[in-house]
């Protein structure tokens, strides 16, 4: 038996290895990892490191003191004063980023809720924190009350423990996320031509006519489609590593951050893979054998892509937790579990568990797919 189901494997890598659109699932989709990290991180960097110039035009209705002045140049505001109306109107055609009004000893800041207004209100809101510590301290000092004392009656030290920077965290776990959308993808195109693909062209009833049990042809076929995900999963790892390190020496705020993930999460990470791909690689076998079509199985294996990235997507940005129970859960649970050590936090309950689900999905959409082979209606597409 295993003599035939090699055969049946060597059979099927030869024509994925010699089919271009094959090759093309496996080798170029894990190139969009690269640009995903890359592109994240010149994002955040953009944010993080937003130019002052872009931010600091800001407007009052009342002309400034020398002390206002001289304040408002360190922290590198550049103010336009004028009426209220005309500041209004200056805003509204973009010659400013914010402007305050002021009646008595209330100042109002002006703006609409955008990025710009954002930075440019933190702008302000430092330089009217250090004027007000500057008439706290001077008003003190006329009352002949000690400043130092009343402005500082409390002292307030850090003793923060450095953790990895929260970019290098959101960028793995979503770059993990599209490893495994990639390996969903490459195993479509295979498991659709090894099974629809081979009624429509009448390949399949040939094989049929070889001393090989149904069983045989299946687990062959699995492996192949399996091995070909295994080595998208792969690629897009040692791709993702790459980028990371070239990320980290190209942008600012990796700055002092380890980027390579640890040992524990490198051997995890390949694990989910290797798992993940033989989970994948029996579902989409099992709805591509109950097509006729190369383009129904197409379409059938649509949603697939969806159904394995978007649960680890709102699972990793709503920061749900791992547990015993979804830890069982496919596709959820990969995702969570790499979440979890990446953060440093290792649950061999929970792996383990992962590991028996997938485990038992796999056998039994093995059975389901031996026990479709066995039905005429399955196999021939007339």
């Amino acid at each position: 038996m295993k003599n035939k189901i090699f055969h049946i494997l060597k059979k099927e890598l030869r024509e994925m290895f010699r089919d271009k659109k094959s090759l093309s699932m496996m080798l170029i989709i894990p190139i969009m990892i690269p640009l995903l990290v890359i592109g994240m991180s010149a994002l955040f960097e953009l944010q993080v490191n937003k130019p002052q110039n872009q931010y600091n035009t800001i407007g009052f209705d009342y002309e400034f003191s020398e002390i206002e002045k001289e304040i408002a140049k360190e922290l590198g505001l550049e103010v336009i004063t004028d009426q209220t109306e005309k500041l209004e109107k200056k805003y509204q055609e973009g010659q400013l980023d914010l402007y305050v009004t002021k009646k008595g000893q209330a100042y109002t800041i002006h703006g609409k809720d955008n990025e710009v207004t954002t930075y440019a209100s933190r702008l302000v809101e430092d330089y009217f924190d250090v004027y007000k510590e500057y008439l706290q301290t001077e008003y003190l000092t006329n009352q002949e009350i000690s400043a130092t004392e009343i402005l500082n009656i409390i002292q307030i030290e850090k003793d923060i423990i450095e953790t990895e920077s929260y970019f290098v965290n959101y960028i793995t776990n979503y770059a993990f996320l599209f490893i495994i959308m990639a390996i969903t993808i490459s195993a479509t195109y295979p498991a659709t031509d090894a099974t629809a693909g081979e009624k429509e062209r009448g390949t399949l009833e040939t094989l049929l006519t070889f001393p090989i049990c149904s069983k045989d042809i299946i687990v062959g076929k699995f492996l192949s489609v399996s091995i070909s995900s295994i080595i998208t999963g792969v690629i897009s790892l040692i791709l993702m590593l790459i980028s990371l390190v070239v990320a980290g020496n190209m942008y600012e705020i990796y700055e002092g951050v380890e980027m390579m993930l640890p040992a524990s999460s490198l051997i995890f990470a390949i694990v989910v893979i290797v798992a993940y791909s033989f989970l994948i690689s029996g579902l989409c076998i099992a709805i591509a054998s109950k097509s006729k079509t190369f383009k129904e199985a197409q379409s059938a294996l649509t949603p697939i892509t969806f159904i394995s990235f978007f649960p680890g997507m709102i699972a990793f940005m709503i920061k749900i937790e791992t547990s015993a129970v979804l830890a069982l859960i496919p596709f959820l649970n990969f995702s969570l579990l790499f979440t979890e050590i990446t953060n440093g936090k290792v649950d061999y309950l929970n792996i383990g568990l992962m590991i028996l689900s997938t485990i038992i999905v796999i056998a039994v959409v093995l059975g389901i797919i031996i026990k479709q082979y066995k039905s005429e209606k399955v196999l021939f597409s007339e």
